[in-house]
């Protein structure tokens, strides 16, 4: 990215997190922005604009006491919390405005109210449970209404195709397991064993409940802003280098061309094509785990290992702490709860800021983050200067 065009990263925060925690929306919202507000030393004043995800940004912005707002995106169907924060990139690169709020607001169990309008959550994986059309029509009826089953599909066709194994699977759920437990935030934090995996029930066969994220209560904020703006606030800015949105089709990850290279091969194709940076410069990586199979994609994808060699690469610890490249340092979303991608951001900006305590990756200067895959996602590249 131009270095006059620079984009910033000046705060980040989250809400209280919890199960079925009977917090608002609003409550979500107003949590998360004062955290990343009091994280970056700043105050509502200094935003002018707002990108959401699961809450609406005009209110947002009326209820927080920003006005006007110079500029301001809702997503609807989109790849996780990457989706406002490369609308929040795009508007302060381009000067639209100078300083945004990207959020992700998730909440454990919409109400029969909310699914039926389509899931204020904004999660297009849960929405319209209780009122299908278009090609879902097809599925629901016969009990296939869920994410976990074509997630199993996935699951299944990369062992086929490359020899995965459920063993490699379990290292990687051992390693984010070991990552949580330096981790005060994470909700499961006791060693797990390759028995305790391999004994955990099936939710769709080859998928277990440990390869799937935690439900919970959430609200994710981060601020992004201009390079000569974050150097006046109160935490070290970490700059965004690269970034890429990519969709390979229409939102059915049943009937993808290739189940085992969806669009985080494309996405990170165009990222490497927009820096000098490349794959082993990369010092700590923060890759979606809403199923364990989209973190081996997303290591393939991006060029960490060769495809089809995630399962050696996780089985001889390189994406443990103290590996070749250290990967969801948090613990992931099956430990932290399903914060819908806006963990990995938030992990690599501390991880980069040197805040990661016990589970500090030493020297840690670039890092990746990753949303989603299958029919789309999205990925940014971050440097510590």
């Amino acid at each position: 990215m131009a270095k006059r065009n620079r984009v910033a990263i000046a705060g980040v925060g989250y809400s209280t997190i919890g199960r079925k925690t009977g917090l608002t929306i609003e409550d979500l919202v107003a949590q998360a922005t004062q955290a990343a507000l009091d994280d970056g030393g700043m105050t509502v004043g200094d935003i002018d604009g707002i990108s959401t995800l699961g809450s609406e940004a005009l209110a947002d912005g009326w209820m927080l006491g920003i006005e006007p707002l110079n500029w301001f995106s809702t997503s609807g169907a989109s790849p996780a919390f990457v989706h406002p924060a490369l609308m929040s990139i795009a508007a302060v690169a381009s000067g639209m405005c100078h300083t945004a709020l990207a959020l992700r607001i998730i909440r454990q169990q919409p109400s029969g109210a909310e699914l039926a309008a389509g899931d204020t959550s904004g999660n297009p994986m849960t929405a319209g449970l209780a009122a299908t059309s278009g090609d879902r029509q097809f599925l629901t009826p016969f009990g296939a209404g869920s994410a976990t089953q074509w997630a199993g599909l996935l699951t299944q066709r990369h062992m086929a195709q490359y020899g995965t194994t459920e063993e490699q699977f379990g290292h990687h759920a051992i390693t984010q397991r070991h990552h949580a437990s330096l981790n005060e935030d994470a909700f499961f934090r006791d060693p797990l064993t390759m028995e305790d995996y391999l004994a955990a029930r099936f939710v769709s066969k080859p998928l277990r409940i440990l390869d799937c994220d935690y439900p919970c209560d959430s609200g994710s904020a981060v601020i992004f802003t201009t390079e000569e703006r974050a150097r006046d606030f109160a935490k070290p800015p970490v700059f965004v280098d690269a970034c890429s949105l990519s969709a390979i089709r229409d939102l059915n990850f049943e009937i993808l061309e290739d189940m085992a290279v969806t669009s985080p091969a494309h996405c990170a194709r165009e990222l490497w094509s927009r820096t000098d940076l490349r794959p082993a410069d990369v010092d700590t990586a923060h890759l979606y785990d809403g199923f364990s199979v989209i973190t081996f994609q997303w290591l393939e994808a991006l060029g960490f290992c060769g495809p089809g060699e995630a399962g050696p690469f996780v089985e001889e610890g390189n994406t443990r702490l103290g590996g070749r490249l250290p990967v969801n340092t948090d613990g992931g979303a099956c430990n932290v709860g399903r914060r819908h991608g806006a963990n990995f951001c938030i992990e690599a900006t501390r991880q980069l800021r040197g805040e990661c305590g016990e589970r500090q990756v030493e020297g840690a200067e670039v890092s990746v983050f990753s949303n989603a895959f299958g029919p789309f996602s999205g990925a940014v590249l971050l440097t510590k200067d």
